[in-house]
């Protein structure tokens, strides 16, 4: 919709708003998924009819992930039925979790399940609109301009959502509970999200509180059994969620929070089960199923975990969300398993899937490492971790020069195959690294616990560990303390000798904030605001919905905004 369409559209009334977003259509870019190209085509004739001409056909999911990521698609409509098992309800989860698709892109899904009108309502990603097969241009057309006029409404809270300034995006979803009360529960979704984002928890409660006096829905109980168990009433929140998987069983992340609050309750077991119960209602979702081999492997339950981390490569084949991790999980669990042949098995497709890169050929280096050990040809063991250990100093360099994601589970991995072949001293050296980079990440700590166990010396692990907190927590208060006595060129300096020395999330959210506020007293600073937004970006990549995160990230925007520079909107 043009800028002059908008600023004039509260106006409007309702023929003229219809007539002004029936030709917005023509302009709009969309993408047709099909597995069945006559079906493709009819739908493309059907929109040529309604005047879109910008239409792109995808015949599978990885053809859709190639297409997203060439072009910005206003509209995408989905058949419900694709191919490899998966349908269109999962492939719109996979475009959002991996934010490949922005919160203003039109989806739609075309289904003959009558029945599915019934799942669509309690769905946590629920698509914007679907249509029962069979379907006129002329429905085609009104639920399109339904959906985009929806679309329109909520455009400012999705602009500010993606550029970061989400207390912007509050004040947007203020206005729209206030001037569109038809979408009023759209904008208080959106707001409870935003506040719990911004660590601002007994706000959100409050919101999700007054959506349930009004109206009871999924997403409101789980926004608040969010906020509860931030705050620490866990049992409060458990029942809650319980009361999700019951009255809405296509929920499926409330089966993820559960797990998390057994987590936090020390309930392995029964986290365990929750995922268990979210995998069996989706299959297809390798997410979740990815954890549920986590969780299992950390309950020593290997055959769990065996079939978890198998379904995740058989189910991730073409997917953009498939990782070498994904293999490497595997091996380990069939060596713990004492399946060494079936570890190489795994390896052996690893380098084919995933040939030429580097961190597939240290993960097979280090399965063979530990399956030589298993055997007890120690020697051989020992010529792949010095290959290994050379191999994973070189992607540590090309990562640092290009910015690339390098797997920690890797690391920790490799540390375990220098303990089994006697080389401690490199071992407790990456340990330490990746303790130190990943202190809030409890399932990497797990991982490296289990290690130590594994190797015999689970009273040193503790000892490793206990030193890298201390560590961190002295090094941290030494910025932050020199940031409270208003010396902000020095508490600058420190933390970023802080984020350099150990990139972990605090420290690097530390640093940038301290940047951001010391420009906003002395003036923007290019080489410093280069910086302090590459730490935001490595933060965000650690974990994009870290309320610290979105903290340091609203205050760049603050700051740029003052000193009118173009932010950033990755």
């Amino acid at each position: 919709m043009s800028t002059s369409q908008a600023k004039g559209s509260s106006t409007l009334d309702n023929e003229e708003m219809l007539l002004v977003l029936q030709q917005s259509l023509t302009k709009k870019r969309v993408l047709i998924v099909d597995r069945h190209s006559p079906a493709r085509d009819s739908l493309r004739l059907m929109l040529g009819a309604l005047g879109v001409t910008m239409v792109h056909g995808a015949g599978n999911s990885a053809e859709v992930i190639r297409q997203v990521k060439g072009n910005r698609f206003d509209i995408i409509l989905s058949d419900f039925v694709l191919d490899d098992g998966r349908d269109g309800q999962q492939l719109l989860e996979e475009l959002r979790h991996a934010h490949l698709i922005p919160l203003s892109t039109v989806y739609l899904i075309i289904t003959s399940e009558r029945s599915y009108t019934n799942v669509v309502a309690l769905a946590e990603l629920a698509p914007d609109d679907y249509l029962i097969k069979p379907f006129t241009a002329e429905q085609l057309q009104a639920r399109l301009v339904k959906a985009v006029y929806k679309k329109h409404v909520l455009r400012k809270v999705y602009e500010q959502i993606e550029s970061g300034a989400l207390q912007e995006a509050i004040a947007a979803c203020d206005r729209v509970i206030q001037q569109q009360p038809v979408y009023m529960y759209d904008a208080l979704r959106f707001k409870g999200e935003l506040l719990h984002q911004l660590g601002r928890t007994r706000e959100a409660e409050e919101v999700f509180r007054r959506v349930l006096e009004g109206r009871v829905v999924p997403w409101a109980k789980m926004g608040l059994a969010m906020a509860l168990r931030d705050r620490g009433a866990l049992d409060e929140a458990e029942q809650l969620a319980e009361q999700v998987t019951s009255e809405a069983p296509e929920f499926l992340s409330a089966y993820d929070f559960l797990a998390s609050v057994h987590e936090a309750q020390g309930r392995l077991k029964e986290a365990q089960q929750s995922l268990q119960r979210g995998a069996d209602a989706s299959p297809h979702n390798t997410v979740r199923q990815r954890l549920v081999g986590d969780v299992a492997a950390r309950n020593k339950d290997l055959l769990a975990a065996e079939k978890a981390y198998g379904k995740v490569i058989e189910r991730n084949r073409g997917s953009s969300l498939r990782t070498v991790d994904d293999f490497a999980n595997l091996s380990r669990v069939l060596i713990e398993r004492g399946d060494v042949a079936a570890s190489r098995k795994i390896a052996t497709e690893m380098k084919r899937e995933w040939r030429g890169d580097k961190q597939a050929e240290l993960a097979a280096l280090v399965t063979e490492s530990l399956c030589l050990h298993a055997e007890g040809s120690g020697d051989k063991a020992q010529q792949l971790v010095d290959k290994a250990l050379e191999l994973q100093r070189s992607i540590g360099t090309e990562a640092a020069d290009k910015g690339k994601h390098v797997s920690q589970r890797l690391a920790i991995d490799l540390a375990h195959a220098c303990y089994a072949t006697g080389n401690e001293g490199e071992a407790a050296k990456i340990m330490r690294q990746v303790a130190a980079e990943n202190h809030e990440d409890p399932h990497l700590i797990d991982h490296i616990t289990s290690v130590f166990e594994k190797t015999g010396q689970p009273d040193a692990g503790k000892a490793l560990l206990d030193q890298v907190g201390k560590e961190i927590i002295d090094l941290n208060n030494k910025g932050v303390m020199a940031a409270r006595s208003g010396d902000l060129e020095g508490a600058v300096q420190l933390l970023i000798q802080a984020a350099e020395q150990v990139p972990n999330l605090q420290f690097l959210v530390n640093a940038a904030k301290a940047i951001y506020s010391l420009m906003d007293k002395k003036g923007w600073d290019a080489d410093l605001a280069a910086r302090a937004l590459d730490y935001l970006q490595r933060a965000q990549r650690k974990d994009r919905k870290s309320a610290k995160v979105a903290s340091a990230r609203e205050l760049y925007v603050t700051v740029a905004k003052k000193y009118g520079i173009a932010t950033d909107n990755t």
